[in-house]
């Protein structure tokens, strides 16, 4: 068995939920902390949020902790976000929160609602469960800074993003009075790792063209044009991934991807740890293969942060 710390499961539409792969992951996973990263509250609503998060629970005695995000791609297959979607946010965590902790007596928000006699009818977590808010922006990451145990910034692996996040959680610290530091800060990204650096390479370039029209805009510290997002975004919506991944430059996958030999991914994490992350997800798929890019991580890369 490898010593990560935890396991977790995207919820991007139109992939399917978090939830039903943790389930099936908690009984063969003893020590690891599952969670989602993120849910999107207009795709799942909060009071099936806590009530998955209770079920799994009950199954996962490495212990649970949950994901929010306002998520992508939710417009091109019909969902619609709250008109007010920070505060939606908000008041998720409140509802999730209420119905964990076994609270009564309602809720009253500005989109959410329970009634004075709503309350949780299933067994509860024993202990209080870590919220985590997937964002790139400064509100929601000032709300994080309120309310929020982590957050989590989603398809980065560049540096000079951590001090501008820091900022932007400190204030939300600051507002609730919380003592600095108390929300750690994630990054994740897609990760390809092999022993053949150019074959990880031209793997991870093919899975960032999906990705990188969405995060790219969102970091204020790399300047990518215009037309080039556009120009990714319309291979990936055509399944072009040979195509779109031939735009990406060096240095443009190194801000958005985890990949190369698994010495490269070792500096990469060195250098986010030093910039102030205090934890990394290593996202699909890798590998060339799920199985040997987790057995990499497992027995190269992890090792070098365990001493």
């Amino acid at each position: 068995a490898y010593a990560f710390d935890a396991v977790t499961v995207y919820c991007d539409a139109p992939f399917q939920p978090s939830y039903g792969p943790l389930l099936l992951m908690a009984p063969h996973l003893r020590r690891t902390r599952l969670g989602p990263a993120a849910v999107p509250p207009a795709r799942i609503h909060p009071i099936d949020i806590a009530a998955q998060t209770a079920l799994l629970a009950g199954l996962a005695t490495g212990g649970v902790y949950i994901g929010l995000a306002r998520g992508a791609w939710l417009e091109d297959v019909g969902i619609r976000e709250a008109a007010r979607p920070v505060q939606a946010i908000r008041e998720a965590v409140d509802v999730i929160r209420y119905l964990l902790e076994g609270r009564e007596g309602g809720y009253e928000g500005q989109i959410y609602r329970l009634a004075p006699h709503v309350r949780a009818p299933y067994p509860l977590p024993e202990a209080p469960v870590p919220v985590l808010i997937g964002t790139w922006g400064r509100r929601l990451a000032r709300l994080a800074g309120e309310i929020a145990d982590e957050v989590k910034v989603g398809g980065s692996t560049n540096p000079d993003f951590a001090p501008v996040m820091r900022g932007y959680i400190s204030a939300g610290e600051q507002q609730a009075r919380r003592p600095a530091g108390s929300v750690g800060l994630v990054f994740g990204a897609v990760t390809v790792v092999d022993e053949d650096r150019a074959l990880a390479r031209a793997r991870v370039r093919r899975a960032a063209v999906l990705y990188l029209p969405v995060v790219a805009p969102l970091d204020p510290t790399v300047q990518v044009e215009p037309e080039l997002i556009e120009r990714l975004r319309a291979h990936a919506n055509a399944g072009e991934w040979d195509a779109g991944a031939a735009l990406i430059s060096d240095e443009l996958l190194d801000r958005f991807a985890f990949s190369g030999h698994p010495d490269d991914i070792i500096a990469q994490c060195e250098r986010l740890f030093a910039a102030g992350v205090r934890r990394i997800e290593f996202g699909t798929p890798h590998g060339l293969t799920s199985a040997k890019g987790i057995r990499l991580l497992g027995e190269r890369v992890l090792p070098a942060f365990k001493r």
